[in-house]
């Protein structure tokens, strides 16, 4: 199978951005990747790459799609790509990043999620080159005794010292027995694709490099290289992208406010948003980098590079152009945004009441809320009243923080 890129380049941009806790792994799974690439290249067939995406909740959000964009990068390189749907493992929900136990979703929960992630997925993979699959084709036909041939190849103690069950049993919280399956139907997903790549984020660590390649050796596989990416923070730069913690990014949000959330993130966050959540390659984020540590560059012009960047991959050139535009007038240049929702007002209301009706506030008490809070301008002027009143037919701009516009017309 020929490429254009060296096998040297190969490794060096499949590589960009894993994480695997010390040096010594990230050396051997750089090494077995190299072979596999040659011999790829040598018998002329694709790698078997993939990577396992739990449907327990139906929006994605940036840091979801880090996994999906190495997976774009070995299909670009000519490999085969799939995504599988946990269909039966979301029913047990992997344990590995939470301190608690995870809801049982039921799997009519489960479908309903997954319909959405494949058509959110294909925003960044190509659909023609992408094989969709769920692990309930080989979980679901699992008998007592297959489980327990599989769990014969661990021991207990291998699952608690896993950081988030020892934390767990130390602070005296249950660790249900449902849990630990978890780790087995992954490594079985594994073994029952022929897996010879498996990506996945450092909070599958367990999973990939121990469960999956444990499974694989002891049913005579050659065990997968594991392709561990970095845990994308959200916008505060610290922690990692969630949608409970509010920090997180939709890849469904409009353009303009896509972008506008990249440029909040902190400076020092810059380079990992580069690394992870880019089409940018090894060289271009080191000249970048560079260009931030020499201060050739000014730091708001790479962070808007960067929001170009992002929109442009969910979004286009073109719209990510216009949302860039947009960021200029309304937070560089203070001015009102071209175009704006407008909302028809027949008589004189109370400004919170007007919010909870035109949806910029999601109750009354939200809306009073963020006007004690000093974030909300009519035409510009601070809002301090919540008893304000908003007249018909004098054209107000009611603005609530940084991103939401409302023109109040008659009606």
């Amino acid at each position: 199978m020929m490429n254009p890129m060296t096998i040297d380049e190969q490794v060096d941009l499949l590589m960009q951005g894993t994480e695997y806790g010390d040096d010594q792994t990230r050396v051997n799974m750089a090494g077995e990747l190299r072979q596999r690439l040659l011999e790829s290249e040598r018998e002329g067939r694709p790698l078997r790459v993939y990577c396992g995406y739990d449907p327990r909740t139906a929006d994605l959000h940036i840091g979801h799609t880090i996994t999906m964009r190495k997976l774009c990068q070995f299909q670009k390189l000519g490999h085969e790509v799939t995504f599988l749907v946990g269909s039966y493992t979301s029913l047990v929900g992997d344990p590995s990043d939470h301190d608690k136990t995870r809801p049982v979703l039921t799997e009519t929960e489960v479908e309903a999620n997954a319909r959405t992630y494949a058509a959110q997925a294909f925003r960044i993979l190509d659909p023609e080159k992408t094989q969709v699959r769920h692990n309930g084709e080989w979980l679901s036909k699992l008998r007592l005794v297959d489980l327990i041939r599989l769990a014969q190849n661990f021991t207990v103690q291998q699952f608690l010292n896993r950081e988030n069950f020892a934390k767990r049993l130390a602070q005296n919280e249950p660790i249900f027995l449902h849990e630990t399956f978890y780790a087995l139907m992954q490594g079985y997903d594994a073994v029952a694709q022929q897996a010879e790549v498996q990506v996945g984020g450092t909070d599958q660590l367990f999973n990939i490099l121990v469960a999956g390649r444990k499974l694989q050796a002891a049913m005579g596989q050659k065990p997968q290289v594991a392709i561990v990416m970095g845990l994308l923070p959200g916008t505060d730069g610290v922690v990692k992208m969630s949608k409970s913690l509010g920090n997180h990014i939709p890849i469904s949000a409009p353009p303009e406010d896509m972008y506008g959330k990249v440029m909040s993130i902190p400076d020092f966050a810059m380079p990992v948003y580069f690394r992870l959540a880019t089409r940018y390659t090894p060289a271009q984020v080191a000249t970048v980098e560079t260009a931030l540590a020499d201060n050739s560059r000014h730091p708001r012009d790479v962070k808007m590079e960067l929001a170009r960047e992002i929109v442009s991959i969910f979004y286009g050139e073109q719209a990510a152009t216009e949302a860039e535009r947009h960021f200029i007038r309304v937070f560089q240049q203070q001015q009102l945004p071209e175009a704006m929702p407008e909302f028809q007002l027949a008589q004189s209301t109370n400004l919170v009441d007007l919010m909870a009706q035109a949806g910029l506030a999601p109750s009354k008490s939200e809306a009073r809320r963020l006007i004690q809070q000093g974030g909300v301008r009519v035409d510009g002027r601070r809002v301090e009243d919540i008893a304000q009143m908003v007249e018909p037919g004098d054209g107000s701009v009611i603005q609530v923080g940084k991103r939401k516009f409302l023109r109040v017309t008659s009606g």
